[in-house]
């Protein structure tokens, strides 16, 4: 032991071990769950393809729907494709940052 770790208190000494413990737990929780990280890996960009897919095919069949039996100016297909590419990508944004905030947090809060 350095004359440094000698003169901590012990109350400093609690609380690095309990952060070292909260790291350390941290650590085995994500090695238990590595052995999915290719699978899980998989199954997201499947979620996020299809939270972007499902959006711009309803806006587009909405769309042709709209061309075929109320025939205008301008092209309702074009307008609701656009409009549900870009409610699908906002929707597979928000759900990708909330996952990755949930993945990230700290599990002990208490060093923030």
């Amino acid at each position: 032991m350095n004359n440094q770790d000698s003169q901590k208190s012990p109350n400093q000494r609690e609380v690095l071990i309990d952060h070292i413990e909260a790291e350390a737990s941290r650590k085995v929780k994500a090695r238990r769950t590595s052995d999915r990280t290719v699978w899980f890996g998989l199954g997201m960009m499947g979620l996020v393809g299809w939270s972007v897919t499902i959006p711009t095919l309803i806006g587009a069949g909405i769309g042709s729907w709209l061309d075929k039996n109320h025939s205008g100016g301008h092209s309702w297909t074009l307008a609701l494709l656009a409009a549900g590419l870009t409610l699908g990508c906002y929707n597979a944004w928000h759900w990708v940052s909330k996952q990755d905030r949930a993945m990230h947090e700290d599990p002990g809060g208490d060093d923030e």
